[in-house]
């Protein structure tokens, strides 16, 4: 058979990198749960007229054909299944189906794959991870939830610094903020005006300007008052003073600027005191997808902002509505597979060893095999992960393996003709070797289970 060639988009990590994606779930898990979130997992697939509601195009989404062909309507969009491109609008699904047997305000995360027709490239996968928080009220959501859930990622990638991850900065923005002003300025057209300055960083102001005046109709002047707007950032609540002299400048006020500069201070201000510096209001931050309503977040590695946002999202209010009840929610998605790839192929950081394993177990002989797998069964009934050696080679052989797979332990069993009787484990790193008893003896915990260390740690 030829050696198969690797598919472009779909990532798979070695031991190693698993073990950092790995690191990286469990460390958003935790701290998604230490807020009260709770987990849940939905389909892989959903009707293709449901996954196109936020606004993707057919190109984007994989659609399955045989489940397709079993359904009978291989040709209507109506029966048409498609894999998830992202975890929001499954969500808002589950959230209609599973309305009477949820508590509102629901606080849910998902960590789950995803699938989406993009042109591979550094840090865009066709197949990848993302980890969503979402709260979604009844009717109703307050206001306080679009300050919480920035903060809640602030603390899960501030708890990821340990490992090498660069600093992160969490860009805010309210799009009442950007709508009132478009508003103010006389722009009916807020969705273009929304698009046009999503492409900023893409395409740079110049081209924006343009955008503004073919696709939203404004004025040379009213392009230009935009374009002021979205050059506003920084990390207190001083941005909002900027942001009313200016309106006021351009004539721009009105209520709803009023409404969205109350809510982005109130962000501001509390990220001001509980996530300095990596909380910072930019009011070019958009999101172009029309379903946002209210705050928008966009995150970008410090240092490495030209591989995008990792993290973004923002409040909804229409995206799962039954009829009678609208369920608003606010929501951050972590593109995680983006996020280790970055980490990997800088490199940023490594792992302590490749395999679980702490201990290899040797074989004197295969004939005494099965007590090499006692010792093993006991040491793993304490929580101490141990392999037994392949075969049952000279010692030095099995302590090359062990080597190889950077286990820093191995084990050799008591020999009835040995002149020490007792068993013996050996630390291959240091050659220290001192007598063992697999009820009572267990490595330090820094060698128990594998770590994650920045990249240049010693």
């Amino acid at each position: 058979m030829a050696r198969p060639t690797p598919l472009s988009g779909f990532p798979e990590w070695l031991p190693a990198g698993r073990a950092v994606e790995h690191h990286i779930v469990e460390t958003l898990r935790r701290t998604f749960e230490l807020h009260g979130f709770a987990g849940i997992e939905t389909r892989a697939v959903e009707p293709l007229e449901q996954l196109l509601r936020k606004g993707e195009t057919s190109k984007e989404v994989y659609v399955l054909r045989r489940l397709q062909e079993e359904a009978g309507t291989p040709d209507e969009r109506s029966g048409q299944l498609a894999l998830h491109f992202d975890l929001t609008v499954p969500f808002a699904r589950y959230v209609l189906e599973n309305a009477g047997h949820l508590s509102f305000p629901f606080k849910r995360y998902q960590i789950q794959k995803v699938w989406r027709g993009e042109r591979p490239q550094d840090g865009r996968f066709r197949e990848f991870v993302q980890a969503d928080i979402d709260v979604v009220g009844a009717g109703e959501l307050p206001y306080h939830f679009e300050v919480e859930l920035p903060l809640v990622m602030a603390e899960a990638f501030a708890a990821l610094a340990p490992i090498g991850m660069p600093p992160v900065r969490i860009l805010v923005n309210n799009r009442k903020v950007v709508e009132g002003f478009a508003r103010g300025l006389g722009l009916t057209d807020v969705d273009a005006v929304l698009r046009s300055i999503d492409k900023l960083d893409k395409i740079g102001p110049a081209a924006v300007a343009q955008l503004l005046v073919m696709d939203a109709g404004a004025s040379d002047t009213q392009a230009s008052a935009v374009l002021e707007l979205a050059s506003v950032h920084g990390e207190d609540v001083s941005v909002i003073d900027r942001v009313r002299a200016l309106a006021v400048t351009h004539g721009a006020t009105s209520d709803l600027l009023t409404t969205g500069l109350t809510e982005l201070g109130a962000l501001i201000g509390a990220a001001s005191e509980r996530a300095p510096g990596i909380i910072v209001a930019d009011l070019k931050i958009a999101r172009g997808l029309d379903y946002y309503t209210g705050s928008v977040y966009e995150t970008v590695l410090v240092g490495h902002e030209q591989l995008g946002s990792i993290c973004s999202g923002g409040r909804y209010d229409t995206l799962a509505s039954d009829g009678a009840t609208s369920y608003p929610g606010v929501g951050l998605s972590v593109g995680v597979s983006r996020l280790v790839s970055r980490l990997l192929s800088v490199p940023l950081v490594r792992t302590t060893r490749a395999v679980p394993s702490a201990v290899v177990v040797a074989v004197t002989s295969e004939n005494t095999r099965v007590a090499s797998d006692r010792i093993a069964t006991a040491l793993r009934a304490r929580g101490i992960p141990v392999e037994v050696a392949p075969v049952a080679a000279k010692f030095g052989k099995q302590i090359r393996y062990a080597d190889r797979r950077g286990i820093p332990f191995v084990w050799f069993p008591a020999a009835a003709d040995d002149d020490v009787p007792s068993d013996q484990v050996k630390d291959i790193r240091s050659g220290e070797q001192v007598a063992a008893d697999a009820s009572t003896w267990a490595p330090p915990e820094e060698d128990l289970w594998p770590r994650v260390l920045p990249a240049h740690s010693v």
